[in-house]
């Protein structure tokens, strides 16, 4: 199975080194228009189809899918050649720009017979995932109530420089994962009640942000992100869970302590990442669910499945991010049916 990357920057090089660990699959051709970064891309990955113009590389084609590694400005654009090329199609968060575009690149890879998966990796990482599979399973009854918290103060700017730039910042760069989260784990969302605030002064998007979710099945859940938050130790970057169910309790603590308390029963497991071959402490737990995640993608196309978090899918979570930044504008609760 042959892909293509679009995007060479910061992330890039966790997919790629992703890509070279799943047997049977090889990116082909690479495509950034910074040509220096292109070059060393492309050089430190041994890839020699180099391309600083995508329509260019989709009319050579000899590929079966490409991994659009830019931002969410541009996916509309390419994810609609894409789909026009015939590849399958893996997208990196956030989706869209706006709901508007999410919908329209959906539909394109529906009516071109495409898969598209969102690169909506936090629900992908080990730890999260155990939490997701023994609630999945039972393991505490019906729950009821979750908190699902990301709060740290490692400096995240000083690799993605642009992340200071935005109007929005945590939100839609990491409240989309930890909301995704709140989805796998509780199902669809009915209303949303969001607060924000900038403590940082030399950013200009929200820094931290608070959000309260009922969801359709009766869950109440509290997302809660900051990148203001001063402990330690830091726990970046790692997601913590509580929830509360009908016949027990599911924590993920910090140190990746997963433990599950019912009936007087106290079991607590280790369920840390591995560190990969090509990752490197403290982001091995997210480099870890990028190749778990690439993974599911060719499964489901050798398979014929569609993917967990395929685009139409990450519509449900894009839209709770717009519904958030709507109800801290507005402040009050916005309906998901709003949008």
């Amino acid at each position: 199975m042959k892909g293509a990357l679009i995007g060479c920057g910061f992330f890039a090089r966790n997919q790629l080194h992703a890509w070279n660990d799943i047997d049977g699959v090889g990116i082909v051709a690479l495509c950034d228009r910074d040509a220096g970064r292109l070059a060393e891309t492309g050089d430190l990955f041994g890839i020699d189809r180099r391309y600083s113009d995508a329509a260019e590389m989709f009319a050579d084609g000899g590929f079966d899918f490409v991994d659009i590694a830019t931002t969410a400005p541009s996916h509309r654009l390419l994810v609609e050649a894409a789909a026009k090329a015939g590849v399958h199609i893996i997208c990196q968060k956030p989706f869209a720009e706006n709901i508007g575009d999410a919908r329209a690149m959906v539909a394109a890879a529906d009516a071109a017979g495409t898969v598209l998966m969102v690169h909506e990796n936090f629900r992908w990482q080990s730890a999260v995932r155990a939490a997701i599979e023994a609630l999945r399973a039972g393991a505490i009854g019906t729950p009821f109530f979750g908190r699902v918290s990301f709060r740290s103060g490692y400096d995240v700017y000083a690799g993605q420089p642009y992340l200071a730039e935005g109007k929005r910042f945590i939100i839609e760069d990491l409240g989309i994962h930890i909301l995704d989260i709140a989805r796998a784990l509780f199902g669809e969302v009915s209303t949303i009640t969001a607060s924000t605030r900038r403590v940082n002064p030399k950013i200009n998007g929200e820094d931290v942000a608070t959000m309260l979710l009922v969801h359709t099945d009766g869950v109440t859940s509290v997302v809660d992100c900051s990148y203001a938050t001063k402990r330690e130790p830091e726990t970046f970057p790692e997601t913590l869970l509580e929830i509360d169910g009908t016949e027990g309790t599911l924590r993920l603590d910090a140190g990746y302590r997963l433990t599950i308390q019912t009936g007087g029963s106290n079991e607590t497991r280790d369920v840390a990442p591995p560190v990969l071959s090509w990752a490197e402490r403290p982001w091995h737990n997210i480099q870890e669910s990028v190749a778990i995640i690439q993974r599911h993608f060719v499964d489901c196309l050798r398979e014929g499945r569609i993917p967990e978090t395929a685009g139409a899918d990450n519509l449900n979570t894009f839209a709770l991010v717009e519904a958030a930044y709507l109800s801290a504008a507005e402040g009050r609760t916005v309906k998901l049916e709003e949008l």
